[in-house]
């Protein structure tokens, strides 16, 4: 007779997220995992498979969370620019505060530490950020469709340089005490599409 699970698998693998996310996936041990989750090393395998397979399910978990809500908002009807903006000064914010910018993006934290050599790892990162450029562009071509932006703008050269922008705030506002480097990037950033 098969036993049940003694714990939510749910509130184990957001357990597993917060803890790679907080200390990256080289830093956190399996040691690490059983104590922050409460659960038996067994059973971690059972359920999650062995760290990286974890780390991968906690990045896919991230992911349905995290940009759901970005899609939503830049996909709203009306004037598009307004949106865009709005997305790029949210991340200068969150990269300036004091309590957000240590923990990072997880996306971002992943292209960083294990991008370079686990291809698992960039397919998941490569996927969102193609999700994020894809919004990013279709906005801006909705905004230069609405007069918006200007017709001499590419709006995809545009949206890769917001994807690489955003990603950057992120990596400069864990590393830098300094809030106004993030904020007036984003600023100038943002004047581009005047």
């Amino acid at each position: 007779m098969a036993r049940t699970k003694e714990f939510d698998p749910d509130a184990a693998l957001q357990a597993a997220l917060e803890l790679f996310w907080r200390r990256g996936y080289e830093a956190t041990s399996m040691s690490d995992l059983v104590a922050h989750l409460g659960i038996g090393r067994a059973s971690i395998y059972a359920t999650f498979g062995n760290k990286h397979e974890l780390y991968l399910k906690a990045l896919d978990r991230y992911d349905r969370t995290g940009l759901p809500p970005i899609l939503r908002d830049l996909s709203q009807p009306g004037p598009a620019l307004p949106a865009v903006r709005n997305l790029v000064r949210r991340y200068a914010a969150e990269a300036a505060d004091a309590r957000e910018r240590l923990n990072g993006c997880m996306i971002t934290n992943a292209a960083a530490e294990l991008a370079p050599h686990d291809q698992a790892t960039t397919r998941h990162v490569e996927r969102n950020w193609d999700q994020l450029e894809t919004v990013l562009h279709s906005t801006l071509v909705r905004a230069q469709a609405q007069g918006e932006l200007p017709a001499a703008r590419d709006p995809l050269a545009l949206a890769r340089m917001l994807l690489v922008l955003l990603q950057g705030l992120r990596v400069v506002g864990k590393a830098s005490p300094d809030p106004g480097r993030v904020r007036d990037a984003a600023e100038q950033a943002l004047a581009l599409l005047d």
